[in-house]
């Protein structure tokens, strides 16, 4: 039977429609506008952010052993070299892929807006979370430099500081979650996410050389997280959800335009619709097993399994 319904040729819908509205909705449809104005919206709201917010001044004492840690002269890996490691490298990394292979305009377009989005979504999430949250750094009485005579067995305000300089004394508050963490697990886990797509990982008879080359950028972001641990910046628990916290930014951008790393096509995007407008982007039924159907026999006993053919190509 013909299929009839919302975004169906045999339907009425304004990208069948004649004239501007038309023409704009098909423009909207087949390409990735929304994307592309939601992305420079969380941008322009992330640069908004540090001018408008400031963070809340969570109550402390001086008698509280968390906050008495020194303040690092040198940072281990310094936030210019946070945006190197998590953002330039893999970033270059995509666009070499791109030229070597060749995968054509779509994919290529679609793989770096997801990384992007990535980037932008997890360091906007973060710098809301922070400033929300307020909550102390490891080394904030080094940057508060309370007053003479202060007391210490009782909750103080951060008008008791001495520090002149603001932006050092309320970055003090910004603790929870790591910026670090959620930046490098944002960038170098979509790029593990997309190795592991690109290299079939987790196809059967998969090699251990493309698995320890697929997760060698998670290793990396690991590290930068850890770095933040012996810098005093940050704790544990404030590492451990802003891994997570990118880590799952990076898993919900990749797979707006990626299937699964488990899906017979994780090496390929979503197509975008054409002119009948009949999805955004072209998801099979199923798609943690329906996609495998087609290439899939099935043995003696009924169970399906994969053709030798196949097989042969995950070598």
């Amino acid at each position: 039977m013909p299929r009839s319904g919302p975004g169906t040729r045999d339907s009425p819908s304004i990208l069948h429609q004649a004239g501007l509205g038309g023409a704009v909705a098909r423009f909207y449809q087949r390409t990735y506008a929304g994307d592309y104005i939601a992305l420079g919206c969380l941008v322009a709201g992330w640069f908004m952010i540090p001018i408008f917010v400031n963070p809340f001044h969570r109550m402390f004492s001086l008698d509280n052993k968390a906050i008495q840690y020194p303040m690092a002269a040198h940072e281990r890996v310094p936030l210019i070299w946070s945006i190197i490691f998590a953002g330039v490298i893999p970033f270059g990394i995509i666009l070499a892929w791109s030229a070597l292979s060749r995968p054509g305009v779509q994919q290529t377009q679609a793989t770096v807006l997801g990384f992007l989005v990535s980037l932008v979504l997890g360091t906007f999430l973060t710098d809301i979370i922070k400033n929300v949250v307020g909550r102390p750094r490891p080394d904030l009485l080094a940057r508060c430099k309370p007053a003479r005579g202060t007391a210490d067995d009782v909750l103080l305000t951060w008008t008791v500081c001495t520090e002149p300089n603001q932006a050092l004394l309320f970055e003090g508050w910004r603790s929870f979650p790591s910026g670090h963490s959620s930046f490098s697990f944002s960038g170098l886990g979509y790029l593990t996410l997309f190795f592991c797509g690109q290299m079939r990982v987790f196809r059967p008879r998969s090699d251990l050389g493309r698995c320890l080359v697929a997760f060698t950028p998670l290793f990396c972001a690991l590290l930068v997280a850890l770095s933040r641990l012996a810098d005093y910046r940050h704790d544990v628990w404030d590492v451990t959800c802003g891994g997570l916290l990118g880590m799952g930014v990076a898993w919900f951008s990749y797979r707006r335009y990626y299937p699964s790393v488990w899906s017979i096509r994780c090496d390929v995007t979503y197509d975008k619709a054409d002119f009948t407008g009949q999805e955004s982007f072209g998801r099979p039924d199923d798609e943690e097993q329906g996609l495998s159907r087609p290439f899939m026999s099935r043995n003696e006993y009924g169970s399906e399994e994969y053709p030798l053919e196949d097989l042969e190509s995950t070598r």
